[in-house]
């Protein structure tokens, strides 16, 4: 006869003993359960004891989490962290800190890392002090070695819970972390961690973060880079982003310009984005960071409107004339009265491509505002041969063919900066930095150059008149969108692709697609298609589902700062459990046995997404945060007598749609997701195809058939004349 479905059979391991194989009863009470396991080790005082999962992270077992023990669970019996007795485990470790010699406190700390993930644990160490313990260790320095790393990770590891907030750390504990950081000849194990540790301080505390920004000079964080140490160039890039982030934009200007001259830009281009080993996640969504506050520099030119009244700027648009046309006014030097000079420089400015004979009515507008006016200002000084071309070509072409340069870049300018996101906040995930950008200085400018030539070429393609300007804008921003979109590495390699992909081809690429995505709306074919629709939405049903049994790697993401912890779910083969657990960053994907925690597909509640999800419902409306809402999904699950949740944060908005899919087949849900009415759509075209094939007796073979070989006479033609 089968067991009760509230009893489980598991192994109980305790060190120095026989391991015991009971059948464990849900129904009974914790404390009965811990009696009897005593009572069969003849151990008394069961009430000081408590049972923890021997693998993964250890965690206690308590009332509320019990129902995770599953048929062949190891559990471990241990001293209970949460009962008034003097030889309890947390007071044990913390006494063992305190007065333990050297080697104890190096084992003591050990174990305290290795149970500092659970937070049952946690809340017992922090509420007796045990913060205060390690930030003495920390501030005394007197091992600077393994006891000191074995220190820092216990810290962050009990502060990353958040019951602690970083703003109560001292000033003198924040400076010793510094001393850490600034220090030459360190342990290699113990900056990555001070780093990591300042860095959490400068994004909670606007106070300490001033203290770490004046403490950690520039040049430290340039040393730490230039080391070929991965992780130490992650946690030194993650502060240095840090104190970006937490500067005012005339400080960021002036420590971006200082590191730029001491020749960042050039070494993250050479030694971090073209080095051997492969770019982290961490540091690939730090690179974006720095990326978007460089490109950020450019928003104040954005939103200021030329001044009318500003003889600087007056100089400039002068200046920006004279560089494509010698007025004559001026090669007849003064025999003009000043209406016929006046006369000639608008008549200029209006060949010039400016739609008001007065420039600064175009300018007024923001976005692009200044900025428009240096990207054309460098076009003509830096390219002077090509901006000379441009002007002077179009000014010869008929008036409703010609391109105007100033409308053009103006608009240009709008263009690029709505698709390089200038501006906007830093997203907490984003990673898609373009290596482009870390290539030369000035790329923003160099980006320009190129694209205003790309749209002077497209225009002349299209064969276009000024009625067509916002066509061709659509296809120039087309072909920018797709370029970019390749990630190309150089400027030069994003000139030779862009310049690949002219005119004729942006209308093919878009014929495909729409010939993808079309359908034949004949009756019988639509009747046809509503048919086919079940057999095909179980396809898709199906590999939902087995993408699900391969697992993803997902990241944790706090309330406070981007997390480097990654974590791997996965469902099983018979689809009645759902499997994860904690990995490191660049391991194998662990098996089934090798994940600790079990999620039966029984327990599911709900599935929930966006901004319904409690790990992003406290959450801003900002657009830093939107991203997290689209790739944000939770699972709610009972949890004894109440309700818990198992949340991610998809790694793209394909896995998302995959993940939500595959978990709204596993609850009898329709699969409603965007991804899967184009897999549907697809599918239905291409199955409609083999249908109308077969009607038309067209044989369809499993294997493609061979290509024939060229033909050996070309003498021959044919007779295309029709005949009565």
């Amino acid at each position: 006869m089968a067991p009760p479905r509230n009893v489980v059979k598991i192994a109980v391991q305790m060190p120095d003993a026989i391991p015991q194989l009971i059948r464990l009863d849900q129904a009974k009470p914790l404390a009965a359960v811990l009696k009897e396991v005593c009572d069969a080790w003849s151990l008394d005082h069961s009430e000081c004891y408590a049972l923890q999962f021997a693998d993964g992270h250890r965690r206690y077992i308590t009332e509320n989490n019990r129902a995770e023990i599953k048929n062949g669970s190891i559990l471990c019996l241990s001293t209970a962290p949460v009962m008034p007795a003097q030889d309890l485990e947390a007071e044990r470790l913390l006494h063992g800190l305190q007065n333990g010699s050297r080697e104890r406190r190096r084992e003591t700390l050990h174990h305290l890392v290795l149970l500092a993930p659970d937070v049952t644990f946690a809340q017992e160490v922090i509420s007796r002090d045990g913060l205060q313990r390690l930030g003495t260790i920390i501030e005394d320095g007197d091992d600077l070695g393994e006891v000191l790393t074995l220190a820092l990770r216990a810290f962050l590891e009990l502060m990353e819970h958040g019951m602690v907030s970083w703003e109560t750390l001292s000033i003198p504990f924040v400076r010793k972390v510094v001393c850490y950081v600034n220090m030459n000849l360190m342990d290699a194990s113990v900056q990555p961690l001070a780093l990591r540790l300042l860095e959490s301080v400068t994004l909670s505390s606007p106070a300490l973060g001033q203290l770490v920004k004046s403490e950690v000079p520039l040049d430290r964080l340039l040393v730490h880079l230039q080391v070929m140490n991965q992780q130490l160039q992650t946690k030194a890039m993650a502060l240095l982003t840090a104190l970006l982030q937490g500067a005012s934009p005339t400080e960021r200007k002036h420590m971006l310009d200082y590191l730029w001259q001491r020749n960042l830009r050039q070494f993250i281009y050479k030694n971090i984005i073209h080095s051997a080993t492969p770019l982290g996640d961490e540091m690939a969504h730090h690179l974006y960071v720095l990326q978007a506050l460089t490109l950020g520099l450019l928003e104040p030119r954005m939103r200021t409107p030329l001044d009318p009244y500003s003889q600087e700027q007056r100089e400039q648009l002068q200046a920006l004339r004279q560089a494509a046309f010698q007025s004559e006014g001026e090669s007849l030097g003064s025999g003009l009265s000043a209406d016929r000079r006046r006369s000639l420089c608008a008549r200029e400015f209006r060949k010039l491509g400016f739609s008001n004979s007065n420039p600064a009515q175009d300018l007024e507008r923001v976005p692009p505002g200044l900025l428009a006016l240096d990207n054309m200002l460098y076009f003509s000084r830096h390219a002077p041969s090509a901006y000379s071309r441009f002007v002077l070509e179009n000014s010869s072409r008929e008036d409703k063919h010609e391109c105007p340069f100033a409308r053009s870049s103006i608009q240009l300018t709008v263009l690029l900066c709505e698709l390089l996101r200038v501006g906007e906040p830093c997203s907490e995930t984003a990673q898609d930095f373009s290596p482009m950008f870390f290539s030369q200085d000035q790329s923003f400018h160099e980006l320009f150059c190129v694209s205003i030539q790309l749209l002077n070429k497209t225009w002349k393609e299209m064969r276009a008149t000024q009625e067509d300007f916002d066509k061709v804008m659509q296809v120039v921003r087309e072909q920018l969108a797709r370029t970019l979109a390749l990630k190309p590495s150089s400027l030069e390699l994003f000139r030779t692709k862009v310049n690949a992909l002219p005119y004729g081809e942006v209308l093919r690429l878009r014929q495909t697609e729409r010939l993808h995505q079309e359908g034949t709306l004949a009756p019988p074919i639509l009747e046809l298609r509503e048919k086919l629709k079940p057999e095909l939405m179980g396809l898709i049903r199906q590999q939902r589902l087995l993408r699900l049994c391969e697992g993803t790697l997902f990241r944790k993401i706090s309330s406070r700062r981007r997390q480097d912890k990654l974590w791997f779910c996965c469902l099983s083969p018979n689809h009645k459990v759902l499997q994860y657990g904690d990995m490191e960053e660049g391991a194998s994907p662990p098996t089934l046995d090798s994940l600790p925690e079990q999620l039966p597909v029984a327990d599911i509640k709900a599935l929930l997404t966006g901004k319904d999800c409690p790990h992003v419902r406290e959450k801003g409306s900002g657009k830093q945060n939107k991203d997290l809402y689209e790739l944000a999904f939770s699972i709610s699950y009972d949890h004894g007598e109440a309700e818990a949740y198992l949340n991610f944060i998809a790694p793209s908005k394909r896995e998302f749609h995959l993940w939500t899919d595959g978990l709204s087949a596993l609850l009898g849900s329709p699969m409603g997701s965007e991804q899967t009415r184009l897999d549907l759509e697809q599918l239905l075209t291409m199955e409609t195809k083999l249908r109308l094939l077969e009607l038309e007796n067209v044989p369809i073979p499993e294997q493609p058939p061979p290509i024939p070989p060229p033909p050996t006479n070309f003498n021959f033609c044919y007779d295309c004349s029709i005949t009565e």
